[in-house]
């Protein structure tokens, strides 16, 4: 059993899965109940995704074993900083070791765009979440951005 994980186009088939996957996860967590797929469809609807792409940004699939299940998004954030978003890992793969190599992965793109530095926001009830940033580096910040609704905690990682 492997990991391996590349970038892909954000709207490949597997990409789109697994963003709706990662919005169903967070927004049924969130709201303490699932999370309808109009629901997830307005989520998803404007949520910037384009800008993961070249030259402002990567979005990358893992999979594990060929079966998809894991993406993240990498985006310039500032000339020296980028962004980690949209970080998931599918229930039933995680604790398989898919972690650490989405953070290498990612840290080595945030380098490959010239940043230094990452930064990174979430929620307080996204336990595992935090756990692997803090896991992988990853220290507690003041917010380095306007706070929206759903930015709870903010962290970062000078590379």
């Amino acid at each position: 059993m492997n990991w391996t994980l590349a970038p892909e186009p954000y709207d490949s088939p597997a990409a789109t899965a697994l963003r709706r996957a990662y919005y169903y996860d967070v927004a049924s967590s969130y709201w303490k109940r699932p999370a309808t797929e109009a629901e997830i469809d307005e989520g998803l609807k404007d949520d910037g995704v384009e800008q993961l792409a070249a030259p402002t940004g990567e979005f990358f699939v893992g999979r594990y074993d060929g079966e998809p299940a894991a993406c993240a998004g990498i985006l310039r954030f500032a000339p020296d900083t980028a962004e980690i978003t949209r970080v998931f890992i599918r229930p039933e793969y995680r604790g398989k070791g898919g972690s650490g190599l989405l953070m290498s992965t990612l840290e080595d793109a945030a380098r490959a765009l010239g940043t230094q530095r990452i930064v990174l926001d979430t929620r307080l009830d996204l336990i595992e979440a935090r756990t692997v940033y803090v896991r992988h580096g990853y220290q507690e910040i003041p917010p380095y951005k306007t706070v929206l609704k759903y930015s709870e905690i903010w962290y970062a990682k000078d590379l």
